[in-house]
């Protein structure tokens, strides 16, 4: 096996290291991971190698931060030295959220759980605010030797620290091995049948409170296997490398707080929740927690939010229609209104521009609402809002500084740096405060710091790299957006179009992604939406087709070239419910691509129907 990876790592395909999102013409949803891996084995059994044959594999997960080629093939043969099926081993870039992870199943099982370590446990793992701000239950036992668990009624996580990958001895009787890697992260190994019911639930917790092992990091793991030898971990001047991402995203945002970087966009939403939730406890003794969320933004923020607010008795999620025919600031006002009577303490997540549908509010509206005092039902002045905005699709935008719109409230800036920041080429992302927004960081830190979700040395040096050329580069993709957008408003007029318009785009929003609802025929509402549906197909599997080396079936957004196409119902909005889906096409376009072929293969798709 150690000869066969040898030659695998040799010959991967580059994508492997170097993506972070996945084509989808080649996915499979329901068989994210076993397809992958199935397929992989079958090249394994027949000692098939070939960079061509590796190639073709099917992608193992839509977002690398969920897993990947290189992460799926380490839990593969960590799980093949243990004699244990693949699933069972479930690698992670945090060494806290693995013990999270068992800890929130058993939440709602209601099941015990002890903490078993030798040495120590994970550098910033606080019992004391896993158990008063997570809602978590658990005891912590110290061993001179992990050799001899103690008895339990319940769950037995065992928690070590190893400088290479090896054999798991079994008979030390845990439920749940962890394995935490030097600098690396982490890998979990679930023990027996009756503990295989946790692999989906830690694998969702995977999928939206954290990310996977890298793929550098995982390469490196799997090195350290082939070679067995003590793990190896290159320096890469993180030191400096972090003070030019501190000092270009100063520079970008105009905030006056120092960011936070996490290993990505939802590891920092869910520090903010975390921390916003651990500020209210401390200041806001007693009174209920509403996080209001846009029943149809992207699924991450979605799930997440209802997720954390599963767990927790006094956090509730409260729907913001945003879209459409529904105006963001009348809808703030109308919730904000109708909670304050409640007395509880209000945090607004919203992405401007809206995702798919490209929408900005009245800025100007936006901050008179934000700012406007309520009452309680007994006359008291209810607690103002944080307003926590999505800036992925326009980081460019300043909202934050002295002179800016949302100064005058509690405001938190974050965006994916899977985007525009990194520039597609890794997932890390940023969240920023302004000033009266300040004292809330604090806590944020805090828990991205406990939760283990930093951003990576590597994803530090690429951001370095990325960061300075980002608001260039979203200037160049607008312009092509904008030429695109014009040239099928006069190719196919019928079709609209989802954009920001010239005015708001000399007031800076400047996105370069639209979202294109093509017309449509058919007697009835259903069959419209089928004919709508099918049409979608047919454009995305031309583009991708005719254009190959440019045009990918793929959910990225800020990527350095190409131009990428997806339906945000069955791709970003994946978790949302099914009334809140949008089923039409979004397109992204990057500064570099072959935008007159792009208009051709256009062209031809509408004389073609």
């Amino acid at each position: 096996m150690l000869n066969y990876l040898k030659a695998v790592v040799e010959n991967m395909p580059n994508d492997w290291l170097g993506l972070t999102t996945h084509r989808l013409d080649i996915y499979n949803e329901k068989l994210a991971k076993t397809e992958f891996l199935e397929e992989f084995d079958a090249l394994y059994e027949a000692n098939n190698s070939n960079t061509s044959s590796l190639h073709k594999i099917p992608t193992a997960y839509d977002y690398i931060r969920l897993g990947h080629p290189l992460s799926c093939i380490l839990e593969w043969a960590i799980a093949k030295q243990n004699n244990l099926q693949s699933q069972n081993a479930i690698s992670f870039s945090s060494a806290t959220i693995p013990i999270l992870s068992v800890l929130r199943k058993n939440l709602f099982d209601k099941k015990n759980t002890q903490i078993v370590y030798a040495g120590e446990l994970p550098e910033f793992f606080d019992a004391k605010i896993v158990r008063k701000v997570y809602g978590y239950n658990f005891e912590l036992k110290e061993v001179e030797e992990a050799d001899s668990l103690p008895e339990f009624d319940g769950s037995t996580i065992l928690v070590s620290h190893h400088d290479e990958i090896g054999l798991i001895d079994f008979a030390k009787g845990a439920d749940f091995y962890i394995n935490i890697l030097p600098n690396l992260g982490s890998v979990l190994v679930v023990n027996g049948e009756s503990n295989e019911s946790y692999i989906s639930d830690i694998q969702h917790v995977r999928r939206r409170e954290t990310i996977a092992m890298t793929p550098a990091n995982s390469l490196i793991a799997l090195n350290s296997l082939i070679k067995q030898e003590q793990i190896n971990v290159p320096d890469l001047s993180v030191t400096k490398n972090k003070s030019l991402v501190l000092d270009s995203i100063s520079t970008i945002t105009v905030a006056d707080t120092p960011a936070l970087v996490g290993s990505s966009g939802l590891s920092v939403q869910y520090a903010i929740m975390m921390g916003l939730i651990h500020d209210a406890i401390e200041n806001y003794k007693g009174k209920a927690i509403k996080f209001i969320v846009p029943p149809n933004c992207y699924g991450g923020t979605n799930d997440q939010a209802r997720r954390v607010a599963a767990c927790l008795d006094n956090v509730e999620v409260v729907d913001l229609p945003v879209d459409g025919d529904n105006d963001m600031v009348q809808s703030i006002d109308t919730v904000l209104t109708k909670i304050a009577k409640e007395d509880v303490v209000p945090y607004i997540i919203a992405e401007i521009p809206t995702n798919p549908r490209v929408e900005v509010p009245d800025l100007t509206a936006l901050q008179n609402v934000l700012s406007a005092e309520r009452k309680t039902a007994s006359g008291q002045i209810a607690i103002d809002p944080v307003f926590i905005l999505d800036q992925t699709f326009c980081p460019n935008v300043h909202f934050l500084g002295e002179a800016d719109i949302l100064s005058t409230v509690r405001a938190i800036s974050y965006a994916s740096g899977s985007k525009f920041p990194s520039g597609g080429k890794c997932t890390a992302g940023y969240c920023v405060a302004n000033k009266k927004g300040n004292a809330l960081m604090e806590k944020i830190e805090l828990h991205l710091s406990l939760c283990d979700n930093e951003a990576t040395d590597l994803q530090y040096e690429i951001l370095a790299k990325q960061l300075p050329s980002m608001n260039q580069r979203i200037q160049d993709a607008y312009l092509k957006t904008r030429e695109f957008v014009n040239f099928i408003k006069e190719t196919l007029p019928t079709a609209k179009i989802n954009f920001v318009s010239e005015e708001l785009a000399k007031e800076g929003f400047t996105p370069s992604v639209f979202s294109l609802d093509l017309p449509t025929k058919g007697n009835t509402e259903e069959e419209r939406e089928e004919y709508k549906r099918a049409l979608n197909h047919k454009l995305i599997n031309l583009m991708i087709t005719n254009i190959p080396d440019e045009s990918k079936y793929c959910v990225s957004y800020g990527q350095l070239k190409g131009c990428y196409w997806t339906i945000p119902a069955t791709s970003t909005q994946g978790t949302t419910k099914e009334g809140d889906k949008d089923y039409i096409a979004r397109v992204s376009l990057s500064p570099n691509m072959d935008l007159e072929l792009h208009k051709k293969v256009f062209l031809d798709f509408v004389e073609s129907n």
